[in-house]
């Protein structure tokens, strides 16, 4: 690609960012750390907010809030843990 492209296709992806920052929708999506501890397939399991899919599996609730935890306090985030019924039974903050 000659300079004269190059500078093109930086000005043209520079107005594009310019444009979703300005209508609020940055090119980054700003995802939170936070993990979820919800009731999975009869047993328990940590989810990152906003995913789909699982971070893990685990039998026992104790062991998935462990699990929570160490993730939470890796990337200063909230653990939220889920009763049975889905409701929120607890959250616990390890954000600065």
């Amino acid at each position: 690609m000659s300079s004269k492209n190059k500078g093109l296709a930086t000005a043209i992806q520079q107005l594009i960012e310019a444009i979703l920052k300005a209508l609020g929708k940055s090119g980054s999506r700003n995802r939170t750390w936070h993990q979820h501890v919800v009731p999975f397939e009869g047993d328990w399991a940590v989810r990152r907010e906003g995913n789909k899919r699982i971070t893990s599996k685990h039998r026992k609730q104790s062991t998935a809030i462990n699990k929570a935890k160490t993730l939470a306090k890796r990337y200063k985030a909230d653990v939220i843990i889920h009763r049975e019924s889905g409701g929120i039974r607890e959250r616990i903050s390890y954000s600065e």
